[in-house]
């Protein structure tokens, strides 16, 4: 029998079991759940995730990307990202944004801190590179300038 994912990664046994899935090779497969318009505009930043080349960073470490009217955020007990609509009018934004929630939920199950000043500065480093190789990867000008203008504003940015 496959050893199963945790269906939540909250105690220390449930961290422990998802890593020792993740060091022997598991691989989640990525679900979308949330209105018809949502899954599009999820997908359509999926997209971009997979031509910079980030897509088996982010099945590995999120189980799901979840429709929210809240906040924007990493559900580590749940291997999930919640996302509101307003997160996916730019996919290259919220593809940014799973690649550094995806970097975040690794180090939280490699039990290092994943939040706070230098674990944000490391994932914010993270989504930096994604956008660099995006910006490099992909054949289409439009994503290579949105990437360039995003670059610019993080390089602007007093919190790095």
């Amino acid at each position: 029998m496959v050893p199963r994912f945790p269906r939540r990664v909250y105690t220390a046994d449930e961290v422990k079991k998802a890593s020792k899935l993740i060091e022997s090779g598991y691989k989640h497969r990525l679900t979308i759940k949330g209105d018809q318009a949502f899954r599009n505009k999820a997908r359509e930043a999926l997209k971009h995730v997979k031509t910079a080349g980030y897509y088996e960073l982010l099945r590995t470490y999120i189980r799901q990307i979840v429709e929210i009217d809240g906040f924007s955020q990493l559900r580590e007990s749940e291997a999930a990202v919640w996302a509101n609509k307003h997160l996916l009018k730019n996919p290259i934004e919220a593809a940014g944004f799973f690649v550094q929630k995806a970097s975040q939920m690794q180090e939280f199950l490699e039990g290092k801190l994943y939040y706070g000043g230098a674990a944000e500065a490391r994932s914010v480093e993270k989504r930096i590179e994604f956008l660099k190789a995006l910006k490099l990867e992909s054949n289409e000008l439009a994503v290579k300038s949105e990437c360039e203008r995003i670059l610019e504003r993080w390089a602007e940015s007093t919190f790095l």
